[in-house]
């Protein structure tokens, strides 16, 4: 839609795709799909999203443990693998936007989720992840259409 935001990226900066390892820290370059949204609904009303987000909880997390058949997938607690919490008591992940990166049938050790969330604060380092404003992110969240996406360049 012609318009360029402000972002964060990886502590590992921006690395070709083929070199991504699990746990560098480094965003891949690539054309990335968007796949999916979730969003807190304590921290967000469905109103102020598309239709086909997906709202999570405090047992939903996400599998970073390249061992684990769930890799790279989001599970429910317990969970015996590595994971992440996609509830988190800052507000980086009160509205995630899920990339194709290593997905759908993920390699083990090619990095999990390129997620796309709120940042920080600017210029504010991620573990490879995309970051925007809150107010950038809803304002992207509501224009993603099935040809969108996310186009990281070295």
């Amino acid at each position: 839609m012609g318009r360029r935001f402000p972002c964060s990226i990886g502590r590992g900066g921006i690395l070709p795709a083929r070199a991504k390892r699990e746990g560098d820290g480094a965003t891949p370059t690539g054309v990335h799909r968007f796949v999916g949204m979730l969003y807190r609904p304590d921290r967000l009303s469905q109103t102020q999203l598309p239709d086909w987000a997906l709202p999570f909880g405090p047992s939903d997390l996400w599998s970073d443990d390249p061992r684990d058949p769930d890799y790279n997938l989001m599970v429910r607690a317990p969970h015996g693998w590595s994971h992440e919490r996609l509830t988190r008591p800052d507000p980086m992940y009160d509205l995630i936007l899920l990339t194709d990166w290593n997905w759908p049938q993920a390699e083990p050790g090619r990095g999990s989720a390129i997620f796309v969330h709120t940042w920080r604060r600017p210029r504010h380092a991620t573990a490879g992840c995309v970051g925007f404003s809150r107010a950038d992110l809803l304002w992207i969240a509501n224009r993603i259409r099935h040809e969108s996406r996310l186009i990281i360049r070295a």
